[in-house]
């Protein structure tokens, strides 16, 4: 059963979000080590939801490029491995929810938000509608609506057999060889997104 493990009672102002941590066997991160990081940056309320990479902490800091920097660089002190990180406010959290263009969905795990820690280049719009098209060219049912910082993508027939999903990653994901890239993105799917929120209200 999916949980959050806490370091201390105490309501969550940030969410931090890896990219690539225990998946398929790689880049392997305790979540327990994953807290002490955090911790030791000088942040509180500290906690993890399950083992994605997803970290719930309390900063007075207001600029997220600065905190996700900072969490990219210690993460790769301790681990030697490079995880992209990108950060929000839990109102930034609220507000990527709020604005999901897909909530008639009714199972959250059809339904992905890709978070992007910059503003998207004026030419990635033309470069997804290109991706949608080649897919639904296949008979594909996905789309991709984007807002912001923030891209939702709906899967009808399930998101690991998605061959949009897959092309969209290879837009907004650097190569791995290419580190500190300039246009970080990590997915995850609305239950988990929807339940960091909560998480965030909790105390």
């Amino acid at each position: 059963m999916p949980h959050a493990s806490w370091e201390n009672d105490v309501m969550a102002s940030h969410v931090a979000l890896l990219r690539g941590i225990n998946v398929g066997g790689r880049n392997k991160v305790p979540m327990a080590e994953l807290r002490e990081v955090v911790a030791a940056l000088g942040h509180t309320g500290v906690a993890t939801y399950i083992q994605s990479g997803n970290v719930l902490f309390s900063t007075a800091e207001t600029d997220n490029a600065k905190l996700a920097a900072a969490l990219e660089s210690a993460i790769e002190d301790r681990f030697g491995l490079w995880s992209p990180v990108v950060v929000l406010s839990r109102d930034e959290l609220a507000e990527v929810l709020s604005a999901n263009p897909y909530a008639d969905e009714p199972n959250p795990r059809l339904v992905h938000v890709v978070f992007l820690n910059a503003d998207p280049p004026p030419d990635l719009s033309d470069r997804i509608a290109a991706v949608v098209s080649a897919a639904a060219a296949k008979g594909s049912r996905d789309t991709v609506q984007a807002s912001g910082r923030a891209l939702y993508v709906h899967t009808p027939d399930g998101f690991g057999r998605s061959e949009l999903a897959q092309n969209l990653f290879k837009l907004v994901t650097p190569p791995a060889r290419q580190k500190k890239p300039s246009l970080a993105a990590t997915a995850r799917n609305w239950a988990t997104a929807t339940r960091l929120l909560s998480l965030c209200e909790e105390k």
